[in-house]
């Protein structure tokens, strides 16, 4: 049986001020293509479809263009479920009429939710569908009033699901999580303050593949041989772009899964190329506005480290001028201590740890223990709020 999973397509973003929206249409045609040639016999799409939890009505019709030509146009099943950037109630709208038409949406989580089934020549194949969701929401849905955290809610939901298992079938996983040991990325959203969003791998122990959504680097976890993500069977796709700068050297791709009769998968990633690319470039000024006139890939989206060392004036504007998208200048040579240097970018550095910093210089003394764990619980609920918003 083949799948064609992807996860953090984060439809509606925008970066430094500018839509992403025609970068990701580009994009998702390229995935729809790779479906047309691959024919997977299922398209697993692991949360975080849209950027916010109320995505711009762009953002709506693009998903609605692309699902239409994956279930409609190429009859192939598509489970998709809701990540923590998501609206779970508005992405699961409709979502008992879609199924009839081959869309499997999971938004609110379910503790009893039933899988989608295949069928191939070596038996049946459950996809059960795990949509991100906070701990006290799998509390409430489950009864278990021990679930504090991610790990125990995520633990929940798969020991639901080992439980209502059809002995003898091959079964695979579609959830939203941050598993322990696996990359992080600048561009993505805590899940919670503190640490305590991070789940351990074991959680998964008995499905043959897990198909991940939340880390927007493509990367296994497991797997051996020469090139053990081949054939490890905890797998993120990765995003659908670079959404930051730290993730310039990240090649972006779509899992093609290949699984077997006894359950064993092979992952081969296929590239997914940009309309445009994102990339640092360092150097001066001037040297940088004259490399222009040679450079193919002008139109991408960079971001300038500058090594001037006096004052520039509108290096932005001279920038643009070679370079027409441009979106940030640094200058690392005037970052640092001593007199005229500025701190490092605040955009970078957590809320709490800004706080910690403030108080520091106007206290003369360090956060404690205790004020610093109630600062992290006002910065969770704070967040989990803007969430819901």
């Amino acid at each position: 049986m083949r799948f064609l999973h992807s996860a953090d397509w984060h439809l509606g973003r925008v970066y430094h001020g500018v839509s992403l929206l025609e970068d990701q249409a580009h994009v998702l045609q390229q995935f729809v293509r790779i479906a047309a040639d691959t024919r997977p016999d299922a398209i697993l799409l692991a949360g975080d479809i849209y950027d916010r939890s109320v995505p711009p009505a762009d953002a709506v019709r693009l998903l609605g263009l692309v699902l239409e030509q994956l279930v409609l146009e190429l009859k192939i099943p598509v489970v998709l479920i809701a990540g923590n950037h998501d609206g779970p109630d508005r992405l699961a709208f409709g979502s008992g009429l879609l199924q009839r038409a081959g869309l499997v949406v999971r938004g609110p989580v379910e503790m009893d939710a039933a899988p989608l089934v295949l069928r191939d020549a070596h038996g049946e194949v459950e996809i059960h569908a795990l949509p991100y969701a906070e701990p006290a929401l799998v509390r409430s849905a489950s009864g278990d009033e021990s679930i504090t955290d991610h790990h125990a809610a995520l633990a929940a939901q798969t020991a639901a699901v080992r439980a209502a298992r059809a002995p003898g079938r091959r079964a695979v996983v579609v959830a939203h999580a941050f598993v322990q040991g696996g990359a992080e990325s600048e561009s993505e959203r805590p899940l919670s303050v503190g640490g305590t969003g991070a789940v351990g791998a074991e959680v998964f122990v008995g499905f043959d593949y897990v198909a991940l959504g939340h880390l927007h680097r493509p990367q296994a976890l497991g797997g051996e041989g020469a090139e053990p993500w081949r054939n490890a069977r905890i797998q993120y796709a990765g995003s659908l772009l670079k959404y930051s700068f730290a993730e310039a050297d990240h090649a972006k791709s779509a899992n093609l899964v290949e699984m077997g009769a006894e359950g064993n998968c092979t992952v081969e990633r296929i590239a997914l190329v940009p309309r445009r690319d994102l990339r640092i470039l360092e150097g001066e000024l001037a040297a940088l506005v004259a490399a222009a006139a040679t450079d193919p890939a002008r139109d991408d989206y960079l971001l300038a480290r500058l090594t001037d060392q006096g004052a520039l004036l509108d290096a932005m504007g001279k920038l643009r001028s070679a370079y027409p998208n441009a979106l940030a200048i640094e200058r690392p040579a005037l970052i640092g201590d001593g007199p005229g240097r500025a701190a490092a970018d605040h955009r970078r550095t957590r809320i709490q740890d800004l706080f910690a910093s403030f108080h520091q210089e106007t206290t003369g003394v360090a956060l404690e223990p205790a004020a610093q764990a109630a600062l992290d619980r006002v910065v969770d609920r704070l967040e989990q709020e803007a969430r819901a918003a």
